[in-house]
């Protein structure tokens, strides 16, 4: 762990993730749905296991005020490029501190994703450090369940994907990287967006995280993922359609059984959606999430 000394909030350092959860988790906890990204990614970094290869020395952030209390938190943990910043709502002052702590340490990332204001103001201070301009890539919203809607019932049934399934889930997750940016009308590849490897796909289904939708005929039409539980919410996704088996509520279906069975787990289900993919958010909205925070990605070009 390391701080950064200067007048207003404290910026700690961590690069171990039982430290950080140690002095962050009751902020976490505070807020869980808003949370889960960094909630999830520290609490699977704590597990026992290989570290993955990052190109970068990875690190999570507690924001304290002058009082000692933790206010915000922060990561760079991304596996791929440009290797964003993600960042929970903190204090502005803490937003501008953070850019010219990265700035100083020669550490210059070029994509901010998270909660605004934060973001912008982090991004717009390390634009003015390093030159550029802050561009939003994506706009994204959280959505947590209410009350669970159920969608028109359809032939079928949710069964956990196994080692055997372990290409296929591999294609589909590449698929759905790459159709992701279609359907929210952007250029194929516009947006970047993490590709899970072989090794973490295992871990998942090795999990049971992991869920087809097979039809009558016993054929695998849909994909649908759910993290672990952290502080008492997980988060569904990915939710992956072949084109050719769209508009036919698997996955209306399969997001309502796998949400079912994170409530009878004693958690509560939380998702993304990509404001540009009307699709998704009416189907969400119809199964009962509701929005509860706006978020984004934000890229510095120069």
């Amino acid at each position: 762990m390391s701080s950064v000394p200067h007048a207003g909030p404290q910026l700690e350092f961590f690069t171990a993730a039982e430290d950080f959860l140690a002095a962050a988790g009751d902020h976490l906890a505070a807020s869980p749905v808003v949370s889960t990204v960094v909630a999830s990614v520290a609490h699977l970094m704590s597990q026992p296991g290989d570290e993955p290869a990052w190109p970068y020395r990875p690190w999570l952030l507690a924001v304290r005020d002058e009082a000692g209390a933790v206010v915000g938190a922060g990561m760079r943990t991304a596996l791929f490029a440009p290797y964003p910043v993600y960042l929970l709502p903190m204090p502005d002052p803490a937003a501008v501190a953070l850019a010219g702590a990265l700035y100083e340490r020669g550490e210059e990332p070029l994509a901010i994703n998270g909660a605004l204001p934060t973001i912008q103001i982090c991004a717009t201070e390390l634009a003015r450090l390093g030159g550029g301009r802050v561009e939003i890539s994506q706009h994204t919203r959280l959505h947590e369940l209410g009350t669970l809607v159920e969608p028109t019932p359809v032939p079928g049934r949710l069964v956990v994907a196994t080692e055997d399934d372990l290409d296929l889930v591999a294609a589909w997750f590449a698929a759905f990287i790459g159709d992701a940016d279609v359907q929210a009308g952007r250029p194929r590849g516009a947006t970047e967006h993490e590709a899970a490897d072989r090794t973490e796909l295992l871990r998942r289904i090795r999990a049971g995280r992991l869920w087809f939708w097979v039809d009558e005929a016993g054929e695998r039409v849909h994909l649908t993922g759910a993290s672990e539980p952290s502080f008492g919410v997980a988060r569904i996704g990915p939710v992956y359609t072949p084109p050719d088996q769209r508009g036919r509520g698997w996955a209306s279906n399969a997001v309502a059984d796998v949400s079912r069975r994170l409530l009878a787990e004693g958690a509560r289900a939380c998702l993304f959606t990509d404001q540009a993919n009307p699709t998704a958010n009416k189907i969400y909205t119809a199964l009962g999430y509701r929005p509860v925070v706006d978020m984004a990605n934000l890229v510095i070009v120069r």
